[in-house]
């Protein structure tokens, strides 16, 4: 059995390792595909400045490329790599918090992108419960 960056493959395979990391899958996994499919509503509403304005072309860019990169991270991750979950536990921190300022913006976004954002903060809220959990800690310290 091949050691991973920290521990061994066994650690990887523990029921509820292997629990946590498909619900941090699962979780990236809808962020990613709500935060793509919104920006394709907003290339389909692109000539309707009351639904879609800049804020909403730049918010949904960052947050569809943040997505790809935490679905990638959650992966690796899952595979072992600390260096995977140290990055996911910093993007899906500080991505909440970006959420929760943006949301709160009177006026930055339009109705329908705040609640597809809050949405969204919600998902990686889970992920950042998951990735500050003991076991997930425990498994990825530094040795």
């Amino acid at each position: 059995m091949d050691e991973n960056e920290n521990g061994t493959a066994q650690d990887l395979r523990h029921p509820q390792t292997m629990r946590a990391f498909r619900e941090m899958k699962l979780l990236t996994g809808g962020y990613l595909a709500l935060s793509w499919l919104t920006m394709g509503a907003v290339y389909l509403l692109r000539d309707h400045p009351s639904v879609v304005n800049d804020n909403v072309w730049v918010r949904g860019g960052i947050v569809a490329l943040a997505s790809l990169l935490s679905f990638a991270l959650a992966r690796r991750a899952a595979g072992g790599s600390r260096g995977a979950y140290r990055r996911l536990r910093i993007l899906s921190a500080v991505m909440v918090v970006a959420v929760v300022v943006i949301v709160s913006l009177p006026r930055f976004l339009p109705p329908w992108m705040r609640i597809e954002q809050a949405v969204c903060g919600l998902l990686l809220l889970r992920v950042v419960v998951i990735t500050a959990g003991g076991r997930m800690r425990a498994l990825f310290a530094a040795k």
